[in-house]
């Protein structure tokens, strides 16, 4: 093995063991082998899916995940959930719905933690030219140039129709060539070559074979989606479910989080 692996697989290892002296601080209870079981939504799922693992090694706790929409009033949506008197350790959904969750009582005031924001970026087909989107001006000119764009049916989606072009003063002006569609269609639109310019929240995008995601809206013109982890007032254990959030939200979780295509809300550790 080269001296540089082993130096990177040291590092592992004492970050690995740091975590572990933390948890090992929260007291025993947050150690214990257990289950923690866990109600989630939306796009932190891929970095959730690489943690847990970790998270499971780290603490012995056994993660138990229960998935659905985290609004509406589908069956399996979390509030209906909830509300018939299902219980979870944590709730892992959008900032605002976490909020809905801590109003109606579901979730224990004080316990939200920000993990995650996901920005909305811009895409084209494999092997296209990348367009210049680094600033306001170069964004408009941009969405001037394409031949057609499309827009998911969501929250972002209605932020882009209804707001971003207006912005950017050319909402008349690509009108005609722009449409929403469902979240599962921008980026096989665009690989496809249905469509020149694809906008998502770049964590829908990156799966995407096929597609070249050229990066992420300018700041001024951003409109981000956040993740967040609450602990549930029906805890069965409550201790695994501080644990699971304090690993999610910190610095050894960031890398992980940011392969993604999220912003980690907590800064990554020091190479």
């Amino acid at each position: 093995m080269r001296w540089g692996g082993a130096v990177t697989i040291h590092k592992l290892r004492v970050r690995a063991l740091a975590f572990c002296l933390t948890l090992a601080l929260l007291g025993s209870s947050a150690v214990f082998a257990d289950q923690v079981k866990v109600m989630m939504s939306g796009w932190f799922a891929p970095a959730y899916r690489e943690l847990g693992p970790q998270f499971e090694e780290a603490t012995d706790n056994t993660l138990v995940t229960i998935w659905g929409p985290a609004e509406g009033k589908a069956l399996n949506a979390i509030p209906v959930r909830l509300a018939r008197g299902e219980w979870a350790d944590v709730l892992i959904v959008v900032s605002d719905a976490l909020d809905d969750q801590i109003k109606a009582g579901t979730v224990v005031p004080g316990s939200k933690v920000d993990f995650a924001r996901s920005p909305i970026g811009v895409a084209v087909r494999g092997g296209a030219t990348k367009p210049d989107i680094s600033s306001v001006d170069a964004l408009r000119r941009a969405l001037l140039a394409a031949k057609s764009i499309v827009y998911p049916d969501s929250a972002s989606g209605t932020y882009i129709g209804n707001e971003l072009f207006s912005r950017l003063g050319i909402e008349e002006r690509v009108k005609s060539k722009s449409r929403m569609v469902p979240d599962e269609r921008v980026a096989t639109l665009v690989a496809s070559g249905e469509a020149e310019l694809g906008l998502q929240q770049v964590v829908e995008l990156l799966p995407v074979a096929g597609v070249t995601v050229v990066g992420s809206l300018p700041a001024e013109l951003q409109r981000y989606t956040t993740y967040s982890g609450g602990i549930a007032t029906t805890a069965k254990n409550p201790a695994g479910a501080d644990a699971l959030i304090r690993f999610l939200s910190s610095p050894e979780a960031a890398p992980a989080i940011a392969r993604t295509g999220l912003e980690p809300l907590t800064a990554a550790p020091a190479n």
